[in-house]
């Protein structure tokens, strides 16, 4: 009972996430950032100055006011507070970068494991589809898309969805390949294992590491695309408080009203910042062939 007593204590997963985080502080920078944004989407309605100019309220004889105590970020012109509406737009451009990825990882995930662990014909037919999509740049494809497309938050979140899967379905394939020729796999296949449990069991499980880096990474190039999409007016429809749709209301009064462009796209700068930071530092955490740094 004394030894026992006396040996050491393995780390609490409290004290692992600790010392990673002190290890890597782009992770470190990253995840507070990240945090921050989400509580600023969750705690909107709480910490708005004025809940309602997100919506249909206009104040006609408060248009254009420059930052000061009343409006930290000024207004715009139709009197709202861009406070709030940016804000605001923290439950949007994050929202459609989760939906997309989802949408994206729930086409991607199961043609990538399909061509990388049943091969030929499968294999082929796949990736010829997939190098289709892949030949064209995603912005322009996602482009394309939306303009077929309403105009709406929806419309966009698909057509960005549309033009991001391939890239998903060509990295799971890859590492799918790789694990399907491992000897325990082989193994379960002699064996009479079912083709869904290895897919499950084994090949999923060894193939997702290196997506959930690039997901993370993904996120920031999303919310660019989809404020690239609403500034372009392709995207969110006012009065919707969307960070593009905000910034392509305000440029044609950049030059005297400079607060209409530079909150909202600040805004943007910052999250994409913020989980590109969260993206490196979980490819450092997570991959296994860089050497951790003390």
């Amino acid at each position: 009972m004394i030894e026992h007593a006396l040996a050491p204590r393995s780390p609490s997963r409290l004290a692992r996430l600790a010392a990673v985080l002190r290890r890597n502080p782009l992770l470190t920078a990253g995840a507070v950032l990240s945090l921050l944004i989400v509580l600023a989407a969750l705690l909107a309605p709480l910490v708005a100055p004025y809940p309602a100019d997100a919506s249909v309220a206009t104040h006609p004889t408060q248009t254009l006011l420059p930052p000061s105590s009343l409006h930290p970020f000024g207004t715009d012109q139709l009197g709202r507070d861009i406070l709030t509406r940016v804000l605001y737009g923290a439950r949007i451009s994050p929202l459609i970068a989760v939906l997309v990825l989802v949408i994206a990882c729930a086409v991607g995930i199961p043609l990538g494991i399909a061509a990388g662990y049943f091969g030929g014909v499968v294999d082929d037919v796949l990736m010829r589809i997939t190098d289709v999509f892949l030949a064209f740049p995603a912005l322009l494809l996602a482009l394309a898309f939306a303009a077929v497309l309403s105009p709406s938050i929806g419309n966009t979140t698909l057509a960005i969805a549309l033009t991001w899967w391939p890239w998903y379905t060509r990295l799971v394939r890859g590492q799918a390949a790789s694990v399907a020729g491992r000897q325990y796999v082989e193994a379960a296949r002699a064996l009479g294992v079912p083709h869904r449990r290895i897919l499950l069991r084994h090949i999923l499980p060894n193939s997702i590491t290196p997506l959930i880096v690039q997901v993370s990474l993904d996120v920031s190039a999303v919310i660019l695309t989809a404020s690239a999409l609403s500034f372009l007016g392709l995207g969110a429809q006012d009065p919707t408080p969307d960070w593009g749709l905000m910034v392509s209301q305000g440029q044609s009064y950049f030059t005297t009203q400079w607060w209409l462009v530079t909150f909202p796209g600040a805004a943007i700068l910052l999250t994409a910042v913020a989980f590109n930071l969260l993206g490196d530092g979980l490819r450092d955490v997570l991959d296994p062939r860089r050497v951790p740094t003390r």
